[in-house]
């Protein structure tokens, strides 16, 4: 996803800060339930019920007169808006991205609200709401306010203590998992076969944590957990 926005001189983060942040806002909503959170993350409660944010599905082309909007963002409403194509409800498929698109707004929010200036003069468009602080486009070339929500996204959908435990109880212990090992799948659509492969295997951590295989796949690489080669331990 790509934005465009009224935010500037946001600075630059470091990924394990952002990590951090994402840490910290489920330790937040845990506090406040009083119970620790568990898979799959509950990221609508997190951005109602804790943040006050006030989200709905509407049909985005149509808003903005353009293809491709996946989501907005108006910091001075608390208001988020993802397009109708992610709707679960009308398609299940799209459940691991209307989630991811859930989080990438709340990273945004998170992350980047107070960086955002209004234009007054931006006041009447959009239903008297104002220009979107940020508008989330997919196919396009991440911007860095973009790399921080996917980034913040991945940790909030999927906190390293929570997919350290699936995978111990899926696997039995802490061992990586070697492409080499698997069974190759044919790769479609000019894909790499390595991805679809290592995304066929972890296709049943992502169904517990409700998120696509291939962020799920990125997600156990980060964490070590799969390895495209076996580790030389010679010395």
């Amino acid at each position: 996803m790509s934005g465009r926005g009224a935010i500037s001189d946001v600075p630059f983060l470091p990924e394990v800060r952002i990590e951090r942040d994402a840490d910290a806002l489920i330790a937040e909503y845990a506090q406040r339930c009083g119970a620790p959170v568990v898979a799959p993350v509950p990221v609508e409660d997190i951005l109602e019920l804790h943040l006050g944010l006030t989200f709905a599905i509407e049909d985005l082309a149509a808003l903005f007169g353009t293809d491709g909007v996946l989501g907005a963002i108006w910091f001075n409403e608390k208001l988020v808006r993802i397009d109708t194509r992610l709707d679960p409800s009308e398609n299940p498929l799209r459940l691991g991205r209307y989630r991811f698109t859930l989080a990438h707004e709340i990273g945004h929010w998170w992350l980047h609200r107070t960086y955002y200036r209004e234009d007054p003069s931006q006041a009447a468009l959009f239903d008297g709401r104002g220009q979107p602080a940020v508008v989330c486009r997919a196919g396009e070339k991440k911007i860095p306010v973009e790399w921080q929500a996917d980034t913040f996204s991945s940790y909030l959908l999927m906190p390293k203590s929570l997919v350290v435990a699936a995978w111990t109880e899926w696997r039995g212990n802490l061992d990586p998992v070697v492409l080499a090992d698997l069974a190759p799948v044919s790769a479609a659509d000019g894909r790499d076969p390595a991805d679809t492969t290592l995304d066929r295997f972890s296709k049943p951590l992502a169904e517990r944590f409700e998120v696509s295989a291939e962020a799920m796949r990125i997600r156990l690489e980060k964490l070590g957990l799969l390895l495209r080669e076996r580790p030389n331990t010679l010395f």
